[in-house]
């Protein structure tokens, strides 16, 4: 069996770069707009039969295994943190039949816990990226069943099938949105550990935002030499000759949103 195969992504430019932005940025729109428009309307409903709670590991088991085992065309994973829920999904997807393309999304954390090892199963197309943004733990099958986990960790196990069609075609959007912003398993991995620390993304961004070193070393509270000093590190582990090649870097591996 090989390693997880990861799609080059596409070198659109121009006109044609612009579209795309333009498009994806009017989807996410939609999405955020029907998303809000569905809680309302689950918010003034009592709650239906094809809704339920499952609050104990082996329930939460048998309603991924319901929405999963059906699955014929695609399925797409959201994942925040390594634990109970994560190891029960990839079990899970690892035994079901070659039927539907997997897309798997995940926390830096279980990127490092729990894709590191991950092998393509025979016949199965299996894809997996890495969100730097806050994720909910959410699982879409075929756009007509999903299962949401609770967005406290208070709320331990607890998670809610979602058979309505509006609704599921909302979390289907908000999942494509976070994919889309995602960078590729294999970028991932290649990171150093300085690329992936906090420091780093909050260097970038004021990089981006053309503050002057003084100002950035004054909010990040270090010295204007030791500022300069991540600076160059950053622009030498990235491989980029100027600061904008390096925020240009910084936005294609997915440290950066666009």
């Amino acid at each position: 069996m090989t390693g997880v195969q990861i799609e080059p992504p596409d070198k659109a430019e121009g006109a044609t770069a612009e579209g795309h932005a333009a498009h994806l940025e009017e989807a996410l729109l939609q999405a955020r707009a029907l998303i809000e428009s569905t809680v309302s309307l689950y918010r003034r409903r009592p709650a239906a039969p094809d809704a339920a709670a499952p609050t104990d590991i082996a329930a939460l088991g048998e309603a991924l295994d319901r929405i999963v085992g059906g699955a014929r065309h695609s399925v797409g994973v959201a994942l925040a943190g390594p634990g109970e829920f994560t190891d029960s999904v990839l079990r899970l997807l690892a035994a079901q039949p070659p039927r539907a393309a997997v897309r798997l999304l995940g926390s830096a954390e279980v990127a490092d816990a729990s894709f590191a090892g991950l092998r393509q199963p025979p016949g199965r197309p299996l894809e997996a990226r890495v969100s730097e943004s806050e994720l909910r733990e959410i699982v879409v099958v075929d756009g007509v069943a999903a299962l949401v986990r609770g967005a406290a960790r208070s709320e331990g196990q607890q998670a809610t099938v979602v058979n309505d069609v509006a609704a599921v075609r909302a979390l289907e959007l908000l999942f494509a949105g976070a994919w889309a912003r995602g960078r590729r398993l294999a970028d991932h991995l290649g990171l150093s550990p300085r690329l992936r620390s906090e420091l780093t993304r909050s260097i970038l961004e004021r990089l981006r935002a053309g503050h002057t070193d003084d100002t950035a070393a004054r909010d990040l509270n270090v010295s204007l030499r030791t500022y300069r000093r991540h600076v160059a590190e950053i622009m030498r582990e990235l491989d980029a000759s100027s600061r904008f090649q390096a925020g240009a870097r910084a936005v294609e591996l997915g440290l950066l949103s666009e």
